[in-house]
């Protein structure tokens, strides 16, 4: 097994958008899978959820982690692990980020899959009939990434 650098690590979150948020809820930990963003513009993860377990276990814990995956084959995988505080954005803030996290994911889906969409619901499974969602970001503390080819 290989360490990677934290450009190589932050390469394979760049080219990306699928990865598993794990969080605290009720001394238990908790991991679910999400559609995110890296925003390289200020080095933070971009995603949004509706009101649910994640979103209240991340406003009572910020800590979380993402850890995000590229698997060819067992003896042929990279991976990622990010450690980070949770910040809930409002507002512009909130648009703004969630425009950019659109963008960025219809720009990686076209790339990888050569597919275009248009709208959020079309690459997130997330229903909102309920009103917006919660946009978010994770300020990475720590990253480290691994490798193991064969």
């Amino acid at each position: 097994m290989i360490d990677l650098s934290k450009s190589q690590s932050i390469s394979i979150l760049i080219n990306n958008y699928f990865g598993n948020l794990g969080v605290i809820s009720q001394n238990m930990p908790y991991v679910i899978p999400i559609t995110y963003y890296f925003d390289k513009e200020d080095g933070t993860i971009i995603s949004y959820t509706a009101d649910g377990l994640k979103l209240s276990a991340m406003r009572k814990n910020k800590q979380v982690s993402l850890a995000v995956q590229e698997i060819t084959s067992v003896n042929n995988w990279q991976s990622v692990l990010i450690h980070g505080t949770f910040e809930e954005l409002t507002g512009i803030d909130a648009k703004q980020k969630l425009h950019t996290f659109s963008e960025g994911v219809k720009k990686l889906i076209f790339e990888k899959e050569q597919k275009e969409t248009e709208f959020i619901s079309e690459f997130s499974n997330k229903s909102y009939q309920k009103g917006i969602p919660t946009v978010f970001k994770i300020n990475i503390t720590e990253i480290t990434g691994k490798r193991k080819e064969m």
